[in-house]
């Protein structure tokens, strides 16, 4: 089944919280954030991935007004949905979009455990700048990865 790459819509709320939910255990966005997100009116640009008219995954990518660096907020792909390279459609996406409104770098920051998904931003050309520590709510680090776009 073809997987589909769109900007997300505030129908998509209650599917992008299940998802959150479903993903993380800390470190959520609320329903009231995803609304905010998906309405287009936040300085922020949210990608859904849709299978079969059910979410399967999104990225989330936040611009400041005037700054050159967008920040990739979140990444995330249902469990049913991985190993179909969506991760790294997303970012593709989200590089493009990043571009577009002129951004010439992309930074994010990925917990130090989670491997898979350092081993896809290395793949794609981002380089490690640095760690914070007790980044997460949890208390877990987070690597900084940057790219030039």
């Amino acid at each position: 089944m073809t997987v589909r790459l769109r900007l997300a819509r505030p129908a998509d709320v209650p599917a992008l919280a299940a998802l959150e939910r479903a993903s993380f255990s800390s470190d959520r966005l609320s329903p009231r954030q995803l609304t905010w997100h998906a309405s287009g009116r936040s300085n922020a640009r949210f990608v859904v991935a849709e299978r079969g008219g059910e979410i399967v995954g999104n990225a989330l990518v936040f611009f400041r007004r005037g700054a050159r660096r967008a920040r990739l907020y979140s990444i995330v792909v249902d469990g049913t949905a991985r190993g179909l390279g969506l991760g790294g459609r997303l970012l593709e996406r989200v590089e493009r979009v990043a571009k577009a409104t002129g951004a010439t770098e992309l930074g994010l920051e990925v917990r130090t455990r989670n491997a898979a998904a350092i081993a896809l931003y290395e793949r794609e050309g981002y380089v490690r700048v640095g760690t914070k520590r007790r980044y997460y709510e949890d208390g877990a680090d987070a690597a900084r990865y940057l790219k030039k776009l």
